[in-house]
């Protein structure tokens, strides 16, 4: 059976939903989604913002409870009889996340073992057919084909195959 490894942030859980959530809460204002097409989030604040908003991702309670992705439970569900699903997240750079990560995978993809769930540094050691990520630098080093889920900071990246959405990613393997 192939195997198919998913990235979690910005794949099946939008982190950057929690970034402009509490963006506005620290900065009283809207930060306009636009303004992250093709850069980091972190280029998209004003300088003086930069520092603080760096720190989200490593606050405790940014990854508890981030919206899924949508249709990726049901597509994932369906990928699931067809190859091995693994979830490999890059976790280890989030040392506050790992609890929460696994807690929000239990809770919203518990049809994928825990021995299915990988916190890594470098992907290139997981042995996959398939790696979606919203990264193209998690491919570097990774032997099998990498899919690259667009999101915002990625729209201008060269890559294929892409896809942008989870029902794309079914048209392609399924």
């Amino acid at each position: 059976m192939q195997r198919i490894a998913i990235d979690m942030d910005e794949v099946i859980a939008d982190a950057y939903h929690r970034f402009f959530e509490w963006y506005e809460r620290d900065f009283n204002c809207r930060l306009d989604p636009e303004l992250c097409r093709g850069r980091y989030l972190r280029d998209a604040v004003p300088a003086d913002h930069r520092s603080h908003v760096m720190k989200y991702a490593h606050t405790e309670g940014f990854f508890k409870d981030l919206p899924v992705m949508p249709d990726s439970q049901e597509v994932i569900r369906e990928l699931s009889k067809k190859y091995e699903i693994f979830i490999a997240s890059a976790a280890m750079e989030f040392k506050m996340s790992l609890v929460h990560k696994l807690e929000w995978m239990n809770e919203h993809f518990p049809f994928i073992p825990w021995n299915n769930i990988v916190f890594c540094g470098s992907k290139s050691i997981i042995n996959a057919d398939y790696l979606i990520d919203d990264h193209i630098r998690n491919f570097k080093g990774f032997e099998g084909q990498g899919i690259l889920f667009t999101s915002p900071h990625n729209v201008n990246e060269p890559w294929s195959p892409r896809v942008n959405s989870w029902r794309e990613v079914a048209s392609l393997l399924l």
